[in-house]
């Protein structure tokens, strides 16, 4: 059984040495080329000065040379945390301030970004860099340790690792409802242990190609840069230009003859959207996977009469509890467009509870909120003990259960079948002129019309008698005009009056966040200073 997530690496490049690894453009790395020059880079760290335990920022685009650095500074027995380069210097900022890192290693992709957070913090806490593309420290400055051309001059021996299985591998930062993100701490175990049953589970072999869609910093890349290792795939990095252009994404797909792709629902809908996959497209691919928001069915419905060879799963899970926690491998394409995909069953080693505010059980088939333990569960937020202990709740009296649970902050209730299925965010359910609405539902309702090809409900407070307003935000699709007018006419075919939004906005593309979801803040922002329609 794997120790380490470093394991995974050294154990392919010694049975498959000559095997690509990772593919990125014109760019190949092969299991030896990854191991050697992730060994080298280890002998590195530590030479500057780095020991266990010490936090490494990732200032790095996606490429090889970021594998590369994520296996290095665990092989250096330090704690990875990968910063999304795209965010604003403040919100970063806050980021180094928190974990403190001994070290900062960047590209020339991440190089200004760093520049900049680097003249807001003070002296004192001002780390060591280390370039992976850079060829001389004098193009970095006096704080520079390290740059590539060094890993030539070291040892391409691996140092003994100190770390154990429960040590912190990486820190993950997502939002924080306060605006300071939350540091989701996860351990070597925590990933090895979803890693190991994905990999079985999907029957991830050598002869794999799999997708490289999210970023570093979300927790989706986790299973696809470790899965593939661990079986000796290839990991085929997606392009950040075709995230944005169908007709790319289409084509890297086709052209890379991936045989797995996993992202989060958005990518999927936007190519149903454009009509770009052709029935019986891809016909390498076997397995389809999406996990991060809720896949409308409709889109689910497009994918699975266009691919009839492929295999379509929902995955569930917070970042708090590593990658995914339960899983739906769907038997057959839905006949009914608001059909619900349930999130399905726990994965190997998890459990999920659906508790009431008292945290008993509550009966199959009845609303509660959604608990999660086991092997995947999170050590705790980075150095926040105050948030840990509002959703990290330990055995107790008051608590029934035995064991230490993450309260995830999702409806759910589980079916007569076992399964259990989602029904949004706690804080989705509002009520509106005196009725209790989850706005899934009617997400749900507006997907199913055929008038869109995105859409997002949100709730909006108003202070009056309305209590919470209806808004949805859409992009236009379908035959003949959409408006507001024709979508809410349309809609009333499946929803109740009280149920219908009351503020509209249309967009070409709604805004997402960094991780590719819904930017449902944002979009409440948006309508907050809108006139009601």
């Amino acid at each position: 059984m794997t120790q380490l997530i470093n394991h995974y690496a050294t154990h392919q490049a010694s049975v498959r040495p000559d095997d690509i690894a990772i593919v990125s453009g014109n760019q190949k790395l092969t299991y030896a080329e990854l191991e050697d020059q992730s060994n080298r880079l280890a002998n590195l760290i530590i030479r500057a000065g780095c020991e266990q335990g010490d936090r490494i920022c990732l200032f790095m685009d996606k490429m090889p040379a970021a594998i590369v650095a994520m296996h290095g500074i665990m092989k250096a027995d330090c704690v990875y945390v990968p910063i999304d380069i795209t965010s604003p210097p403040p919100r970063v900022q806050r980021i180094v301030e928190s974990c403190r890192p001994r070290l900062v290693l960047i590209d020339q992709a991440g190089s200004k970004l760093l520049h900049a957070v680097l003249q807001q913090l003070p002296e004192t806490q001002q780390p060591m860099i280390g370039s992976m593309e850079l060829a001389s420290a004098n193009e970095v400055g006096s704080q520079c340790v390290l740059v590539a051309n060094d890993l030539q001059d070291v040892s391409a021996t691996a140092p003994v690792c100190k770390n154990s299985p429960s040590d912190p591998a990486h820190i993950l930062f997502t939002s924080g409802s306060t605006g300071i993100p939350k540091g989701v701490v996860l351990s070597h175990q925590n990933v090895t242990h979803f890693v190991d049953w994905g990999r079985e589970y999907f029957g991830i072999g050598s002869d794999d190609k799999v997708s490289g869609h999210p970023p570093l910093h979300f927790d989706l890349s986790t299973f696809d840069i470790y899965g593939s290792i661990s079986a000796g795939a290839e990991l085929h990095m997606v392009p950040a230009m075709a995230n944005l252009l169908p007709n790319l994404l289409v084509k890297f797909i086709r052209e890379s003859e991936l045989t797995q792709w996993f992202s989060v629902p958005s990518a999927l809908t936007m190519l149903a959207r454009s009509d770009s996959v052709a029935a019986n497209d891809f016909p390498s691919l076997r397995r389809l996977l999406w996990c991060g928001e809720v896949l409308p069915t409709p889109t689910l419905i497009h994918w699975m009469n266009r691919l009839p060879h492929v295999q379509f799963t929902n995955l569930y899970g917070p970042t708090e509890t590593t990658i995914a926690s339960s899983y739906y491998t769907v038997p057959a394409c839905p006949e009914d467009v608001q059909q619900q995909i349930p999130i399905g069953q726990p994965c190997e080693g998890e459990q999920l509870f659906v508790l009431d505010d008292q945290l008993r059980v509550v009966e199959q088939g009845e609303q509660g909120d959604l608990y999660i333990s086991g092997e995947g569960l999170s050590l705790e937020y980075w150095e926040d003990p105050v948030k840990s202990k509002a959703v990290f709740l330990k055995p107790s009296e008051k608590l029934a259960l035995p064991q230490k649970i993450y309260k995830t902050g999702d409806l759910a209730y589980q079916g007569k079948d076992g399964l259990f299925n989602f029904l949004g965010r706690n804080d989705s359910q509002i009520k509106s002129r005196g009725y209790r609405i989850e706005l899934g539902e009617i997400e749900t309702a507006m997907n199913a019309i055929g008038m869109l090809k995105d859409c997002a409900v949100v709730g909006v407070s108003t202070g009056g008698f309305e209590g919470t307003a209806i808004c949805c935000a859409f992009v236009p699709g379908g035959q003949g005009e959409v408006t507001p007018q024709t979508i809410r006419s349309n809609a009333a075919k499946l929803l109740p009056s009280y149920m219908l939004p009351a503020r509209w906005l249309t967009f070409d593309n709604l805004p997402k966040t960094g991780n590719g979801k819904t930017d449902r803040k944002k979009l409440r922002e948006l309508f907050d200073s809108e006139v009601t329609i």
